[in-house]
């Protein structure tokens, strides 16, 4: 039986990345913004994932990586709920901390390219995701004016840095995701609670709070309660449901 079990998630593995699409999105002269995208059949909606950390995913050709982020070991369970999901890559370490790079006008700008690009391709709503220090990088973003906010259908938050906020007159719905014992001074429940304390009152917002599953290593990374380690069902139903219906 072991052994059935191996070769069925073998399978599984090798049949995800059959089905996965590498694609670069052009930005100016520079390298482009890589993206793998994991589809949904009848798609409803698509997710652009932005991880936490310095944001590098390395993405190879065949879609590999050896970053063990949170959005990539969930990457193949949005499809179930009819979603497009799509890991966004930087071709340059993002920093992390009070020194990272995600609000200049370089990253800025590539996830607009990348916003615009899946939304040609699909004309499906996009929702931006980011987890930890990349939830800098989208409330940077929903912040930045009307004419990006109209881009995009919502936006998640999970694990939300410290400085991230969204700003009151943002009317687009919001989520924010948080584990009950994340241990990350950098990360505290309270600014996750925070940015949905401040939604207007006649916007869609929720906030949810998942406990629960393991904790390994270091407490701001991905194996642990920050990264929602053996929680990922919990964490991409939440998320997929709060998209579905908004």
């Amino acid at each position: 039986m072991k052994y059935i079990r191996l070769f069925l998630l073998a399978w599984v593995f090798v049949f995800s990345f059959a089905n996965a699409q590498v694609l670069d999105v052009p930005y100016k002269d520079d390298a482009p913004t890589r993206t793998l995208l994991m589809p949904a059949k009848n798609a409803k909606a698509v997710v652009l994932l932005f991880p936490g950390g310095g944001g590098v995913l390395r993405l190879q050709d065949d879609g590999s990586t050896t970053n063990f982020h949170t959005f990539v070991r969930s990457k193949d369970l949005w499809a179930q709920y009819g979603i497009d999901a799509v890991l966004v890559d930087t071709p340059y370490d993002l920093g992390a901390g009070i020194r990272n790079s995600r609000s200049i006008r370089d990253h800025q700008q590539r996830i607009l390219n990348v916003v615009n690009y899946y939304k040609d391709k699909f004309n499906l709503p996009v929702w931006i995701f980011g987890h930890s220090m990349g939830t800098v990088s989208v409330t940077e973003f929903v912040n930045a004016g009307k004419d990006k906010e109209r881009l995009i259908a919502g936006v998640i938050v999970a694990g939300t840095y410290r400085s991230a906020s969204i700003d009151s007159d943002v009317t687009l719905p919001v989520m924010a995701i948080h584990h009950v014992d994340d241990g990350c001074a950098s990360t505290p429940l309270a600014t996750s609670e925070r940015i949905i304390e401040g939604r207007p009152s006649k916007t869609s917002s929720q906030f949810v709070q998942i406990d629960g599953g393991v904790s390994e290593g270091d407490v701001c990374g991905s194996r642990a309660y920050h990264g929602f380690n053996q929680k990922e069902s919990d964490f991409i139903k939440s998320a997929a449901q709060f998209i579905l219906k908004n």
